[in-house]
């Protein structure tokens, strides 16, 4: 290890360098600067509390981005785990039962409900699609869930249903972005970059936002949907998997000891330190973090990212195959990395876009296989939540990007040789469990086809102001300054559903 010894004795080299005075006097002039920028780079404010700095004088949440801080009111929860189901799955298949629309099954759409209207697919007059699934209530809520998820049915009763959810999206990418940022377009930080940069974590040896990916694919949007944005980067997500190294390089080559390992992070960040008290670059600070925190990391992650021993009743609850990459193996893995401090699991499964194309695709037997994946694990989280205690402060959230048409995908005019149903923003089903959330409610209602809601309708942006609330921040005053003026997850727009909170 000749090499890493060698660039020990570079990087203290250029930290001895730093010392003429040829280099004191840049620093004067470059510090000018900085204290002129300062405002700009690190203005902050969380509804209450500062935590940025107003200059060059550090607090300790600068030097330790990740640090745990308290919310500025009382949140009920303290964790969060996002189930995105990427592609959009059908809730007329899964919880929005409409018996009207069966009747009219394969009948003309109403040219109502097509006047003035966009479809990613659809074109001319397509026929009805009445549900192919069965359902029947459930719980002592009553709740209309489908034989798609049977497990499912079984634990109803723990989370509020949002019936009449819609977005002004109907393509996956800014669709995707519209529900994980805020915004349909690039550049804004995501959800679990929001929180966690509020919140910190209380695992200063783990990422405060994991992501886990199953289902094949990343989401249609990229990974800008765990992005940071204009927050530092310290603050996106961490994407770990369920297979293999849970991430990569997290192993030393050999050769390479933990101490000369230390020593090598150390020389790194003496010299990245100079280059902060020079030019105050915040995400100078972002990055010394972050050699400190996968140092860390090495030893924390392969233990908890380990489901090997987990006893046998609980791969059985979940349907958990060790070395698999699979939803199931991720739900439980979200029950352990919240269970260690994380402040914000999102798992993304990839495959819901049922427009009929193929088998797979199909709204009838494609959907139902997809949902077989799901089914089992993403109930025995909620049950292995609540019987750890854990479901009391964490917060799951369920849903896609948008919803599915009543009507049956006819692309370019033509029927599909599949059932399916295109891209519908107008209406779909999200839940919530946990973490401050009413148990057995339900929000929102659809007309008779299921095509708008009426009455009580939920945008992206309310979903957001709820999800802020319980994490204990007030959304119209979370912010962050950038480019002269101050931005929030919510934009101008969110209200706090109040009828789902506990």
């Amino acid at each position: 290890m000749k090499q890493v010894e060698k660039l020990i004795q570079e990087l203290n080299q250029q930290k001895l360098e730093r010392q003429t005075r040829r280099h004191f006097l840049m620093d004067c002039v470059s510090k000018m600067g900085g204290l002129a920028l300062a405002p700009l780079m690190f203005g902050c404010d969380l509804g209450g509390s500062k935590s940025g700095s107003s200059g060059l004088n550090l607090s300790e949440r600068d030097l330790n981005p990740l640090a745990p801080l308290p919310p500025p009111f009382a949140g009920k929860a303290k964790s969060i785990i996002y189930l995105h189901m990427a592609g959009a799955p059908s809730q007329l298949e899964l919880f929005d039962f409409k018996p009207e629309l069966a009747k009219y099954h394969n009948q003309p759409c109403p040219e109502s409900l097509l006047e003035g209207r966009k479809f990613a697919f659809i074109r001319g007059v397509p026929n009805l699609l009445g549900p192919q699934a069965n359902f029947a209530q459930h719980g002592e809520s009553g709740a209309w869930v489908s034989d798609f998820l049977p497990h499912f049915s079984k634990v109803v009763d723990e989370v509020a249903f949002l019936k009449a959810v819609h977005t002004d999206q109907f393509n996956h990418g800014p669709a995707q972005l519209f529900m994980q940022t805020g915004s349909p377009r690039l550049g804004r930080p995501s959800l679990g970059s929001w929180v966690t940069y509020g919140l910190g974590t209380e695992n200063q040896n783990l990422p405060g936002f994991v992501v886990l990916t199953s289902g094949g694919k990343t989401p249609d949007a990229g990974k800008s949907v765990w992005g940071s944005g204009f927050l530092p980067s310290v603050y996106q997500g961490v994407q770990c998997r369920s297979k293999g190294d849970p991430v990569l390089y997290l192993k030393d080559p050999d050769g390479m000891s933990r101490d000369m390992k230390k020593n090598l992070v150390t020389a790194i960040n003496d010299v990245n330190k100079e280059e902060f008290n020079a030019y105050g670059d915040p995400e100078i600070l972002a990055r010394i973090n972050q050699y400190e925190m996968a140092y860390r990391m090495q030893i924390e992650v392969p233990e908890v990212m380990n489901i090997n021993e987990e006893p046998e009743y609980i791969h059985e609850l979940y349907g958990t195959k060790p070395g698999a990459e699979s939803f199931a193996n991720n739900c439980l893995l979200a029950r352990k990395l919240v269970e260690k401090g994380v402040r914000f699991v999102q798992l993304y499964d990839w495959g819901w876009d049922t427009h009929g194309t193929d088998h797979d695709g199909s709204i009838d037997m494609g959907l139902r296989n997809k949902c077989r994946e799901i089914d089992r694990p993403m109930s025995a989280l909620l049950l292995d939540l609540k019987q750890r205690g854990l479901l009391e402060d964490t917060l799951v959230v369920w849903g896609g990007e948008f919803g599915r048409t009543p009507m049956q995908e006819n692309r370019e005019g033509k029927t599909q040789s599949f059932l399916g149903r295109d891209h519908h923003g107008d209406a779909f089903t999200m839940w919530m469990a946990g973490g401050g959330i009413k148990k057995g409610a339900s929000y929102g209602i659809t007309d008779d086809f299921g095509f708008s809601g009426i009455g009580e309708q939920v945008s992206v942006h309310d979903i957001h102001a709820t999800i802020l609330h319980l994490m204990g921040f007030d959304h119209e005053k979370f912010t962050y300054d950038f480019q002269g003026r101050p931005f929030r997850l919510t934009d101008v727009e969110g209200e706090l559903i109040r009828k789902i909170v506990a």
